[in-house]
């Protein structure tokens, strides 16, 4: 009986040595997985807090919980006065946002060392609009008719006359900033809009708009960007790479669940209306939309995109200086995170 015991002590103290040993693997791999290293960044939206595509893809992003899983603690804040490049080329921040021809000019003016590593408008921001009752139907109804512009002639616009035979000094010219009401109140027929906003505010008072999309006339545009500078680019190619996988992830997610990211918007921007901000998203995921990204996936970019918007903006001189295009964008970065179109994840 004696021998009996001892067996049986010694089977039990064998499974609980075998306990023991998993519970002590179990808790080094767990220590070892939170010890992961976590990168630390700042984000910096280039405007307050709306569905904007790439701001609702950082939104998500955080929310969901995919900056986590890409090791990533995102610090997301938003710019007041345009501040944002300039904290960008510091250093305080290291991810923002910009209009692909505003980082060209940054580029062509002050030598920036920005860099857009993904694409999400594959068409522009600025459309041109006037109130539905006026009967200006087409480009050819402006003349005798006054055009109002935010801060200096666009380029498209002047494009978009060329291509239909307009002649611009039968248009009356004007600045008018950023009131879109200017219009409503009759002080000029067209009106420079951003596309996923101003329609809609119009609308929002009573008006129906007709839209001219530069796009239409066979003017190459292109719209917002995720930037970051070239040295931290190439200092930290994984945490780019992560970055855009975890946002990219979030843009999808908005795009196949627009009602729940409008949710999640609102919780930055609680003092705007669901209706707003679903055009607002609606408008810009469609213009993130096109032949390249249904191929290639959302944020992808081509170097003759860049090519065109920049011998397009060289020709209407809205750039103070020649320089090579190519150091714009770096499009590897999100290249590297797509296999046959599809976001590889995590």
């Amino acid at each position: 009986m004696k021998i009996l015991a001892v067996g049986k002590g010694r089977k039990m103290v064998s499974r609980l040595s075998l306990m023991a040993l998993i519970i002590a693997v179990s808790i080094i791999v767990g220590c070892a997985e939170n010890n992961k290293t976590v990168d630390e960044i700042v984000f910096m939206a280039g405007y307050k807090p709306q569905a904007n595509l790439p701001f609702v893809g950082v939104y998500v992003a955080d929310n969901n919980g995919y900056f986590e899983q890409q090791s990533l603690n995102v610090d997301i804040k938003h710019a007041s006065s345009g501040e944002h490049v300039k904290l960008l080329l510091s250093g305080d921040i290291q991810f923002s946002t910009s209009d692909a021809g505003s980082v060209l000019k940054q580029i062509s003016n002050s030598e920036a060392p920005l860099t857009a590593v993904a694409l999400l408008g594959q068409r522009g921001q600025q459309g041109y609009i006037a109130l539905e009752d006026s009967k200006i139907d087409s480009l050819t109804d402006w003349e005798g008719k006054t055009f109002g512009y935010k801060i200096s002639i666009p380029s498209d616009y002047m494009a978009m006359m060329e291509s239909e035979g307009v002649l611009r000094e039968n248009i009356k010219e004007v600045s008018v900033g950023f009131d879109p009401r200017i219009l409503t109140e009759g002080k000029v027929d067209i009106l420079a809009v951003y596309k996923s906003n101003e329609p809609d505010t119009i609308r929002s008072l009573g008006y129906e708009v007709t839209l001219w999309d530069p796009y239409d006339y066979g003017v190459p545009t292109l719209g917002l960007t995720y930037i970051t500078t070239n040295d931290y680019a190439n200092e930290n190619p994984d945490v780019v790479r992560r970055f855009l996988k975890a946002t990219l992830q979030g843009i999808q997610f908005a795009r196949d669940n627009p009602d729940a990211a409008i949710e999640i918007v609102l919780q930055y921007a609680p003092e705007t209306t669901v209706e707003h901000q679903g055009f607002m998203l609606k408008t810009e995921i469609t213009d993130a939309i096109s032949e390249l990204t249904d191929t290639n996936g959302l944020g992808t970019m081509t170097d003759s995109q860049w090519k065109s918007l920049y011998d397009h903006l060289m020709e209407y001189n809205a750039l103070e200086n020649e320089f090579d295009y190519k150091n714009a964008f770096r499009s590897e970065f999100v290249d590297e995170i797509y296999e046959s179109g599809d976001l590889v994840w995590p």
